[in-house]
């Protein structure tokens, strides 16, 4: 069964007692969310261990040491990954020239 993109994600949660960018623990022990620079970090990273696992995974498939079916996930997998990389990178660039056309 393939997982709904959006479980794969981190999640980034904002309270309004703590800022967007600090992150960490609030005053009463609860956990705080990420900063945006670190999310954007971490998903990335992840990308490129799901694409190096998927390429792994598919050396393994040519020379006989892996099944069909796990290639196949794997592959799926990197195509999942890199679609959800190239819509996030289409959002920030949009993000960005929307910004550039604000007047100051």
């Amino acid at each position: 069964m393939i997982p709904a993109i959006g479980s794969a994600l981190p999640r980034v949660e904002l309270s309004p007692s703590t800022s967007f960018v600090t992150g960490g623990v609030a005053p009463g022990g609860v956990e705080t969310g990420k900063s945006f620079g670190a999310v954007l970090t971490q998903l990335a990273s992840d990308a490129v261990s799901t694409v190096k696992t998927a390429e792994a995974t598919s050396i393994k498939g040519v020379n006989g040491e892996s099944s069909t079916q796990a290639v196949v996930e794997a592959v799926m997998n990197a195509e999942r990954t890199l679609q959800t990389a190239i819509a996030v990178r289409d959002k920030a660039v949009a993000a960005y020239l929307e910004l550039s056309r604000m007047s100051i």
